[in-house]
Parts: C-alpha cells; sequence; structure tokens
C-alpha cells in the first residue's frame, strides 16, 4: 500500500497593515526647534552682550587715555617752542621740532594703550560679573548691576599699588563707592530699558493694523476696477 505523500505547506500570509514606523531619533530636536528656534536662554531686560560692551570700553578708553596725554602735552609743547625761538640755526630748530613731535607720539600712543586696557578691563570685569549674578540669581535686577560694581571696585582697589592696609582700605572703599554709584544708574539703566521694550511692544500692532489696512484698500480698489470693467 501507497504512503500517503504530506499536504504542501502553504506560504505565510504578509502582514496586514502598514509597517511600523522607525523612531526619529531628531524628533525631539526637530521638535525644540520648531518650537523655540533654538536652545539658547532668552536674554532678560537690560541684559548687555559682554564682548560688545568690552569692545566699547576698549575705544572709550583709546579716546581718553589720548586726549588726555594731548591735552597734557600742551605745555611742553610751549616749552620746545621758546627754545626754537631762543636757537638761531634752522637745523637746531628742525630738530627740535622733530624730536617733540615724535615724543609727543609715543607720549599719545602709550596713553591710549594704556587707557584703553584700564577701561576695557574694567568693563569686561564688570559685565562679566553682572551676568554671573545673572545666570546665578536667574532675575536681572538693579542688585546685580550694584553687585557687579562693588565686586568690581573692590577687585581694582585690591590690585592698586600700595600696604596690605592701603589696599584694605581701597577695597572697602571701593565696594561702598561702587554699590553706591551703580545702584542708581542702574536703576535708571532698567526702567529705560523697560520702557523702550514697551513701545516695542505698542507699536507692533498698530504697524500691523496699518498693512492690514494697506492691503485691504488695495483690494477694494481691484474690486472697484473689475466692477466698472464689467458695468461697460
Amino acid at each position: 500500500m501507497p504512503a500517503s505523500a504530506s499536504p504542501p505547506v502553504e506560504p505565510a500570509a504578509p502582514p496586514s497593515g502598514p509597517p511600523p514606523a522607525s523612531p526619529d531619533p531628531t524628533g525631539s530636536e526637530a521638535e525644540g526647534e520648531e518650537a523655540g528656534g533654538s536652545f539658547s536662554k532668552p536674554l532678560a531686560v537690560g541684559t548687555v552682550n559682554w564682548g560688545t560692551a568690552t569692545l566699547v570700553g576698549v575705544f572709550a578708553g583709546l579716546l581718553y587715555g589720548g586726549s588726555k596725554e594731548a591735552s597734557a602735552s600742551v605745555s611742553k609743547d610751549a616749552e620746545v617752542m621758546l627754545k626754537m625761538g631762543s636757537t638761531p640755526d634752522k637745523r637746531e630748530q628742525y630738530r627740535l621740532m622733530r624730536d617733540a613731535m615724535e615724543k609727543r607720539f609715543i607720549r599719545v600712543a602709550k596713553g591710549s594703550l594704556v587707557g584703553g586696557a584700564r577701561l576695557g578691563m574694567f568693563t569686561a570685569t564688570f559685565f562679566g560679573i553682572q551676568n554671573l549674578l545673572i545666570d546665578t540669581r536667574g532675575v536681572h535686577d538693579v542688585f546685580n548691576i550694584a553687585g557687579a560694581g562693588s565686586a568690581t571696585a573692590a577687585a581694582f582697589g585690591l590690585i592698586l599699588p600700595g600696604s596690605i592696609m592701603w589696599r584694605a582700605r581701597n577695597v572697602l572703599v571701593g565696594s561702598a563707592l561702587g554699590a553706591g554709584i551703580c545702584f542708581p544708574l542702574g536703576w535708571i539703566q532698567l526702567k529705560l530699558a523697560e520702557k523702550a521694550n514697551l513701545e516695542i511692544a505698542n507699536s507692533k500692532p498698530s504697524s500691523d493694523l496699518t498693512e492690514g489696512k494697506g492691503n485691504q484698500s488695495r483690494v477694494g480698489a481691484a474690486i472697484e476696477r473689475l466692477e466698472g470693467s464689467l458695468k461697460k
């Protein structure tokens, strides 16, 4: 008796439905970029950029130091002119004039560099401490500005030449003066920044409204022209 053959095995049916979606590793990053544009923390009202403030301080120090040395060299130029008037030799007069111009150029250049370095260091320290206080406290108010001014003045009082007692006195006096000067100035700065931001926020709806009115007027003019052409 012949052996019965086994039935053929049917192929498995493919799974129905759409294939499972592969996880997108950048989905959360894309959502974050779409929601906020960037992951940078928004700056508080009145916050000043550290690099820009330092650069402005350096240029202001350059101008102040150069102008100070230029004004201080007027008396020395007068002395040179007196020497030139008392010297009959033309060559000696030219030599005196050349030496005076060279010395004046060196003094003005040195004063500009020293002034730029000093004011740049002061500005960088002040705004660096201020931004550090803002990041630490999570809020920008007048106490951050007063604290930054006090700490900066105390630090520069500490590096001044002199004895230990003299430096300690400079630290105390600088700390008090820095806080006393920066507190009202910081209050004024924050109030002006808040007022400017409020005016900017109030001007945006008015500009959008005028733009919408302009679009409506252009659409109305086009409709009127179309009606006029149809009536003809």
